[in-house]
């Protein structure tokens, strides 16, 4: 069984990274393998709202003519038995590279070819806030509303601030274990 952890932030040292890093330790000790995809490394372009309705390929064939790295994360998630949408909050919403990829994934789930690919994948999104942190609550919402529009089955939100991390992290690893128990890993030690 395998885990897409789909991380927001370019920092692979940061919270974001180590919020992630607790989940993905979890699913892996449960028995699973980990991908791990790091957004700011990748070209992934912003909606260019081909037309002058404001759609494309995406509404019509469940594909994006943006040519980018988008197909490559898509496929990954797509071959994957589940996936972790980890970002980092900014202004009480998700980071710029994570927002690109899920207005563009959006847009093609909108079509039935586009939203095949994703459609009930048991999916985790964390939400790391730093500075005062109260904005991981907002983020959280924001995440579920685009998951939920793509058609995966969002089976835990987990808000962090940077004041609990620490805390948050040993709940990031058992939802890693839980997740990879409810795919038929080896379950919850």
């Amino acid at each position: 069984m395998k885990l897409v952890v789909v991380l927001g932030s370019r920092n692979t040292a940061g919270q974001t990274a180590r919020a992630a890093e607790a989940l993905a330790k979890g699913f892996a000790a449960a028995g699973g393998e980990v991908e791990k995809i790091i957004l700011p490394a990748l070209d992934i372009q912003r909606c260019r709202q081909c037309n002058d309705d404001g759609w494309g390929s995406c509404r019509s064939h469940g594909d994006c003519a943006i040519d980018d790295d988008m197909p490559k994360v898509v496929a990954s998630i797509a071959s994957a038995d589940a996936a972790a949408f980890a970002t980092p909050v900014y202004f009480s919403d998700l980071s710029e590279s994570m927002r690109a990829l899920l207005d563009r994934l959006r847009r093609t789930c909108m079509h039935d070819s586009g939203r095949a690919k994703v459609a009930g994948t048991p999916a985790v999104g964390v939400c790391v806030a730093g500075g005062g942190g109260g904005g991981a609550p907002e983020c959280t919402a924001s995440l579920t509303s685009v998951l939920d529009r793509c058609g995966f089955d969002c089976v835990d939100m987990i808000p962090v601030r940077r004041q609990n991390l620490d805390m948050k992290a040993a709940i990031l690893a058992a939802t890693g274990k839980r997740l990879a128990a409810s795919l038929g890993g080896e379950g919850i030690a």
